[in-house]
């Protein structure tokens, strides 16, 4: 998902644009749509609101906020139907979003605007494509309204995580991932492959916890099974801690939503450092009400995990992921095609050659009256010569299918054609077959997204209201009148 979410073609157009101040380009570089409307915001709101927002616009990182999206099982797809607060402006005191959010309550802030970003439903996720724009409480937009959750989400919230997408707080990252905590042991040059030598960062079995964080009390979260693995438990109290001070508490009940059916309640204690307890004395039914950690502050960071794993290497990181986890190298263009030269195949007992000429795959040891008589037997319903079956083949069905519909899939249009022209040519005439069907897919699904931001229907779908969906993006089948 590292390579094809966000491939190093995107970040290097968006870094460049950001750098210069084009925060629109940034955000079309990183398949961002704008829903931003500065001048309409000043005209409802004043200058100096509208200030603020430009402000974090010119500093946003299109791309790394999409490298830090929510994704779910199995491909690492973006976590479809959701509303993510970015950044909340509010002159007058902080309220709670989990409440005011999720109960509908304004707690006395109906002048808050929230920069949010939004996924669209399942059915209409067409190239990974998502949205960024302004939420009032008091007159939501049009757009929020075709949207299945226009409200933002309690748990996906970004605001108080800036590091993951403002280029500013990109240095927080090491301290609220915890990577400070540990020595990962680093390859050098001149190192062989298995042996590792201590390092900020990196990756290998002989991954330790530093002196410092050995002194650190584990908080006890009870018996086995209790916290499933991938949590990061240690930086627990600090961010629940830095969640009810968003909130104007030091000390209360913070809920923790870390796996399917898996709740903790933390007794957050205003100490210094914070210190958590699990607690077992929270008012039954009353847990929905609870404020909730943050998904991002749940679990570990992903990169993290993979560098301690030995799985992911510097070079592929995220450049401002990189230098804020004090790794060194940018990433590089991977290419899912090596040009090694023609293809060899066994026709009639002879080994030929197959390659490009001039854009086309062409069999090269045929001269072309042979191709054009062998192509009129096969428009006779003739059995073609296996140098033409192979070519036949590879314009239905490549050996690289399944990295161009892990592409299409992660709405890299430009990685899957390149690779397509690498190995078919760029003046290749697809045929039918699994290659032509997953293009014409992924051109379909565009237009379906097309049709979702217009708030129309999609060719073969009724107008289906858009509280007709769940919180997953998923279609909800409409009961039967005699039901309702």
């Amino acid at each position: 998902m590292r390579e094809l979410a966000v491939p190093p073609r995107m970040i290097e157009a968006a870094t460049a644009r950001r750098l210069v101040g084009d925060w629109s380009g940034a955000c079309a570089a990183a398949n961002v749509d704008l829903e931003v409307d500065l001048r309409a915001l000043t005209r409802t709101h004043g200058r100096g609101l509208a200030a603020r927002v430009r402000a974090d616009l010119r500093h946003l990182a299109p791309d790394l906020l999409r490298w830090h999206l929510p994704r779910i099982a199995p491909d690492g797809l973006v976590r479809p139907g959701l509303t993510m607060v970015l950044a909340r402006y509010d002159p007058g005191a902080i309220a709670d979003l989990g409440s005011a959010v999720d109960h509908g309550t304004r707690c006395g802030d109906v002048d808050s605007v929230y920069l949010v970003v939004r996924t669209p439903p399942a059915w209409a996720a067409a190239g990974q494509r998502i949205s960024l724009a302004l939420w009032d409480m008091a007159t939501p937009s049009t757009s929020a309204r075709l949207h299945p959750h226009p409200r933002p989400n309690s748990r996906y919230r970004l605001d108080l995580h800036r590091h993951l997408w403002d280029s500013r707080r990109v240095g927080e990252l090491r301290i609220r991932s915890g990577a400070e905590r540990f020595a990962v042991p680093q390859q050098t040059q001149g190192d062989e492959p298995g042996s590792r030598s201590p390092g900020p960062l990196g990756g290998g079995p002989n991954f330790e916890l530093s002196d410092s964080a050995q002194r650190i009390d584990r908080p006890d979260f009870g018996a086995a099974g209790t916290v499933p693995q991938g949590c990061d438990v240690d930086r627990w109290a600090d961010e629940a801690a830095i969640l009810l001070r968003a909130q104007g508490r030091r000390s209360g009940l913070v809920l923790v939503r870390c796996g399917a059916r898996k709740r903790v309640v933390l007794d957050v204690r205003a100490d210094h450092p914070p210190a958590v307890r699990i607690s077992h004395e929270h008012p039954r039914g009353g847990i929905s009400a609870l404020p909730v950690l943050p998904d991002a502050a749940t679990w570990v960071l992903p990169d993290l995990a993979l560098l301690r794993a030995g799985a992911l290497t510097a070079d592929r990181l995220h450049p401002l992921v990189a230098s804020a986890l004090g790794c060194a190298g940018l990433p590089s263009e991977t290419s899912g095609i090596t040009a090694d030269g023609h293809r060899i195949v066994e026709c009639r007992g002879v080994r030929h050659r197959i390659g490009l000429v001039n854009g086309v795959l062409t069999a090269l040891d045929h001269d072309p009256t042979e191709i054009r008589r062998e192509e009129l037997l096969v428009a006779l319903t003739g059995t073609p010569i296996p140098c033409l079956q192979a070519i036949d083949r590879s314009l239905r069905e490549p050996d690289s299918l399944i990295a161009v519909c892990d592409r299409l899939n992660h709405g890299d249009i430009d990685g899957a054609l390149t690779i397509v022209e690498a190995e078919l040519g760029a003046d290749a005439v697809l045929r039918d077959g699994p290659l032509r069907d997953a293009l014409e897919a992924a051109v379909r699904q565009r237009i379906t997204y097309g049709l979702f931001r217009a708030g129309l229907p999609a060719p073969g779908r009724g107008r289906t209201p858009p509280d007709r969906y769940d919180r997953k993006g998923r279609r909800v089948r409409p009961r039967h009148p005699a039901l309702r």
